[in-house]
């Protein structure tokens, strides 16, 4: 079918981004999957799933097309709902040009945002906040994790780990890679297995540490040192000469839905590994 054909079949039907279904749009020849509307919600991944046919994903939202992730595949990911819809608009466009910390606040609490900060809701939670339907103890805000949640095929499957980094400066990419690896082999988890890295804020602008997560083809959260310093540590960090009572726990600590240590933090050569759950 022809994009305008199934434009102008849609117009009337169409309400807002948040209500309009995912549709995807392939031509007669089967060359390409055009992703027409709902790409936050659906369509983007329909498009790609349908390359297998061999049609050629076409996708054009702002955060796919520079590579970023966004506020709705955090939240999809995170299997929450996002609670004031018009943030996403300041947030989505921040992405565009730099990563934000997933804060992770457990109640009973009271918090108060300016409107340019998303807030996410785990789903099944009711107003209450005590009744849930299968959702185990979660997380913080951007997509980032522990609990039975929805596959990218649609199959229902358990949410990876929290992988927690530390690192020196100038650390090489390849030295990440290996690292995180290595980790995950001895801790019995594949690299497929990982919801998210984690690092402090502090190793946002770290070259070695950013593109390495690029070639494992994850996304890292960085922590902010409030955050880090709010949380108890199992072991000693040098860190602590940076303000900071670590790096690699506390941030794979923060991103976790069961406060669970599963590897405490390792040394291989100039990284430092933690995987939380």
């Amino acid at each position: 079918m022809a994009c305008g054909i199934a434009v102008r079949q849609l117009a009337p039907l169409l309400k807002d981004k948040w209500d309009d279904p995912p549709v995807v749009v392939v031509d007669a020849g089967l060359n390409n999957a055009i992703s027409l509307c709902g790409g936050h919600h659906g369509a983007n991944e329909l498009a790609k799933r349908l390359a297998k046919t061999g049609a050629h994903p076409v996708i054009t939202t702002a955060t796919e097309v520079l590579h970023r992730t966004s506020v709705e595949t955090i939240a999809d990911r995170l299997d929450c709902e996002v609670v004031n819809r018009d943030s996403t608009r300041a947030v989505n466009s921040w992405l565009l040009r730099s990563d934000l910390p997933l804060i992770n606040i457990s109640g009973p609490k009271v918090v108060v945002v300016d409107p340019d900060v998303t807030v996410l809701k785990k789903k099944g939670v009711k107003k209450e906040g005590i009744e849930k339907e299968g959702v185990e103890k979660e997380e913080v805000g951007t997509e980032r994790v522990g609990k039975e949640g929805t596959g990218k095929d649609g199959e229902n499957k358990k949410t990876g780990v929290i992988v927690g980094i530390g690192t020196r400066r100038n650390v090489s990419s390849g030295n990440v890679v290996d690292a995180v690896n290595k980790a995950l082999s001895e801790s019995g988890f594949k690299l497929s297995d990982v919801e998210l890295f984690a690092s402090a804020t502090i190793k946002e602008n770290e070259p070695g540490l950013i593109e390495a997560i690029s070639k494992m083809g994850g996304q890292i959260v960085f922590i902010p040192a409030e955050v880090i310093n709010s949380i108890n540590v199992p072991s000693g960090s040098e860190a602590k000469r940076l303000g900071l009572n670590g790096v690699c726990e506390p941030c794979a600590l923060a991103l976790s839905r069961e406060n669970k240590m599963i590897m405490k933090k390792k040394v291989y050569d100039n990284v430092t590994i933690a995987i939380a759950q």
